[in-house]
């Protein structure tokens, strides 16, 4: 046998759903082009280390990363979830979460399948190697479709004729000389069904995504108040959103996840948003060990979640964001008020703002109840 369909049989051992080769020199100018089209119209929002600092640059090519590395090893690992992600978004007194995050933290599952598999191919052929997942400056998804994994969609996602839309990926560069596999074609064709399913319209055009529309980025990688005009839109979704990958028509060729360490935790499926809203930072903590949502820290999530609590029409929900009225944190103080503003007839809504608005030093939170 080949090394290459060596490595295809022991990547599949260790569980990986799709495997292939992509040559590191045949990585072409355009990786960067389109990186420097995204973060010249500042699409990137405040994810910073996407243009500034030391790592900025690697992400520009594979080489600029490891010069030594010749071949590409991308790895795909199924999450398809058990149930339509969407129907959650009706249920508004109970929280929808990204299914990426439902069950265990992909870059632990991701890495030590990867690990393993490197460890491995390094004593079997004695090549060097680095492995990624997702954390370091290093552009998986045009890497996966050089490799022939998929395709970037037109929401700029990876698409996967076998998978849809749900595959986690991993990267490993390695100094072997790999046969390379051909390139995916596109072929989302005339379909924009993922551009017309955005909430926010945070596609300016096919294959073009402005993180700072994507409610994705603003529940997950953005700090601080939320602006207005997403609000309504992001519903009860209190940690990512999947409507664009759950719509598009190749996840008719989806399978249900056999990682078990992948699949949905019952407590994660559709949380009630007023349960999530009394969780102190250990509680929260707790509650997401070993999930990638514990990354955010409690303020931020439970910033989302008065916005959920805001948008479910609940009245029960008063009493919990009269609580979080008065957190310590501000965002989740402004986030709190804003939610009571949506629930409270205009009379009580302003006796509230009128009390608050006698002890609040915050400038955010006092935009809020005015």
């Amino acid at each position: 046998m080949t090394l290459e369909a060596r490595i295809r049989d022991r990547a599949r051992a260790e569980g990986f759903d799709a495997i292939g080769f992509a040559s590191v020199a045949a990585i072409g100018p355009e990786l960067a082009e389109r990186l420097d089209r995204f973060v010249a119209l500042g699409h990137h929002g405040s994810m910073h280390w996407l243009a500034e600092g030391e790592r900025a640059p690697r992400r520009r090519h594979p080489h600029a990363l490891w010069p030594a590395a010749k071949s590409i090893i991308a790895l795909g690992l199924n999450y398809g979830p058990d149930e339509n992600p969407l129907q959650r978004l009706g249920q508004r007194d109970n929280a929808a979460i990204s299914v990426y995050a439902q069950g265990r933290d992909y870059h632990l599952v991701v890495k030590k399948k990867l690990k393993a598999l490197g460890g491995w191919l390094q004593r079997e052929s004695g090549a060097e190697l680095k492995v990624f997942v997702d954390t370091a400056p290093l552009m998986e998804k045009p890497l996966a479709q050089a490799a022939g994994l998929g395709w970037q969609g037109k929401h700029t996602n990876l698409v996967s004729r076998d998978f849809g839309s749900w595959l986690f990926l991993g990267i490993i560069l390695t100094t072997a000389d790999l046969q390379p596999d051909a390139p995916a074609a596109d072929h989302c064709g005339q379909c924009r069904a993922c551009l017309d399913a955005c909430p926010t319209q945070a596609f300016p055009a096919p294959y073009s995504l402005d993180a700072r529309r994507c409610i994705s980025y603003l529940t997950i990688e953005h700090d601080g108040i939320i602006a207005p005009e997403f609000r309504q839109a992001i519903g009860n979704r209190i940690y990512g959103c999947d409507d664009c990958l759950a719509v598009c028509p190749w996840n008719k060729f989806a399978s249900l996840a056999h990682e078990a360490e992948l699949h949905a935790r019952e407590a994660l499926r559709a949380p009630a948003l007023n349960e999530l809203a009394r969780l102190d930072d250990a509680a929260f903590r707790a509650l997401f060990s070993a999930s990638p949502i514990k990354r955010i820290g409690r303020d931020r999530f439970i910033r989302n979640v008065c916005i959920g609590l805001g948008n479910s029409g609940q009245m029960d929900a008063v009493p919990d964001l009269r609580s979080l009225a008065v957190d310590e944190a501000p965002q989740v103080r402004a986030m709190a008020a804003w939610a009571l503003r949506q629930l409270l007839d205009a009379q009580d809504f302003a006796a509230f703002a009128a009390a608050r608005l006698a002890v609040e030093g915050d400038v955010g939170v006092r935009a809020e109840l005015q």
